[in-house]
């Protein structure tokens, strides 16, 4: 499907949203830095663990909300109130106003409102897009998504340190900007069956039907251990954003990457961050679809499992180098095992799933990095109470732990495979 066959909503999404994601990764990998750097590494854990608890409730709700008023409705009032969250984070870092705790409230929020942004997005590529042509939709947003993340971070580098505030308040106007967009130029896509059929459903009705429809799918032995490996490996693979930007502050210092003649390129603790950073998100971008291909060479299983050791070497090496070369290949390598597994995960949960259950058992999949968002903060307290290296030595081996448990869901689907042959 050719972009200028698009529906309209989708053209004017996918030019806002780029530049919205360009925006929040310029300043976003770096305020795991900030928050430490605020209320020390033991509070920041805990808050941001916190924070991502109302993120996960978020997520539950965010369905109902996109069929009880709309996909539009959402996606206007989603992105407006990213932009008044952004606005007053600007206001607690002002010259004028120093109020972390403000800040971290409003981060907080602008989560929340991140999370009732993206089941109406979805939503509303199933309404205006064919079945044959999603997937194809669905790989442009999520290439434009990897392309802001190699640019975001690279430009972050240069403007967080010292205009931080204006990085936030600029932010805020391009999601009011997002938010003016689709309020004036797209339409409501949302089925009237759909927004009707829900108008009668209380939300803590649709709450407890949702958590009754996991227990029944926890029922599954093989997708909830399947469910317990992929929270252990989102986990890890979370660190990206929590733990590493944390390290690379206090470990690398103003280290040369290239040098010619006298001109040398050298980059300190932030910047290398943003530059590891750019390097994972441009590797995603080139080499996803290859390796997809190559992986379908082998069994899923092997697959899930080398992807999991490769995530607990790379990460126990990010522990052992300060040097910013060695860094750069544990990078490529931790990148390699997130690349791996990128095109198997939906399709193993397609085949565990009962076709009746299929849309409950992806809802229920999406568990995996929920959870594993929301416990991945521990790790920056860990650091107080056993330094850098055990704890990335103990993150791979809950890495390792994981690939214990894809053997053990393999085998037990695999069983089950049989009996019912």
């Amino acid at each position: 499907m050719r972009l200028r066959d698009w529906d309209r909503n989708l053209k004017i999404r996918l030019f806002g949203e780029a530049l919205m994601n360009i925006t929040y990764w310029m300043f976003f990998p770096f305020l795991t830095i900030y928050f430490a750097d605020e209320f020390g590494k033991e509070q920041a854990g805990f808050l941001l663990v916190f924070s991502q608890v109302f993120s996960v409730l978020a997520n539950l709700m965010g369905g109902y909300c996109a069929d009880r008023f709309g996909r539009k409705k959402m996606l206007v009032l989603s992105s407006a109130g990213q932009g008044v969250s952004f606005l007053i984070f600007a206001l607690s870092v002002s010259p004028w106003l120093d109020a972390p705790l403000i800040g971290f409230a409003c981060f907080a929020l602008a989560g929340v409102f991140g999370s009732f942004y993206w089941p109406a997005s979805q939503a509303m590529i199933a309404d205006v897009v064919k079945e044959k042509d999603r997937s194809n939709v669905f790989a442009v947003f999520y290439t434009s998504i990897n392309l802001a993340v190699v640019i975001g971070p690279i430009l972050g580098a240069i403007f967080y340190v010292n205009y931080f505030f204006e990085l936030l308040v600029f932010a805020g106007f391009i999601c009011f900007l997002l938010s003016g967009m689709l309020f004036l130029w797209t339409r409501e896509t949302a089925p009237e069956s759909v927004l009707n059929r829900k108008g009668s459903t209380k939300w803590h009705h649709f709450l407890l039907q949702q958590l009754g429809e996991y227990k029944i799918i926890f029922k599954d032995r093989a997708f909830l251990l399947y469910i317990g490996a992929g929270v252990l490996a989102a986990q890890t693979f979370m660190q990206l954003d929590m733990l590493m930007p944390v390290y690379t502050k206090e470990t690398v210092q103003n280290e040369e990457l290239f040098s010619f003649g006298s001109w040398s390129f050298t980059l300190g603790g932030e910047q290398a961050f943003g530059f590891l950073l750019s390097e994972n998100g441009l590797l995603v971008a080139l080499l996803t679809i290859s390796v997809t291909k190559w992986m379908t060479l082998y069994k899923e299983r092997n697959v899930f499992i080398l992807s999991s050791v490769l995530y607990a070497v790379s990460i126990f090496l990010f522990g052992q180098f300060s040097f910013l070369w060695g860094l750069i290949f544990a990078m490529a390598l931790f990148t390699l095992a997130e690349l791996m597994t990128a095109g198997l995960q939906q399709s193993f949960v397609s085949k565990l799933a009962p076709e009746h259950m299929r849309g409950q058992y992806f809802a229920a999949a999406s568990l995996r990095y929920t959870v594993g968002r929301t416990i991945a903060p521990l790790s920056i307290p860990m650091t107080v109470w056993f330094g850098f290296q055990w704890t990335f030595a103990i993150l791979g081996i809950l890495a390792l732990a994981s690939a214990a448990l894809y053997w053990v869901t393999f085998a037990v689907y695999e069983k089950r495979s049989e009996k019912s042959a």
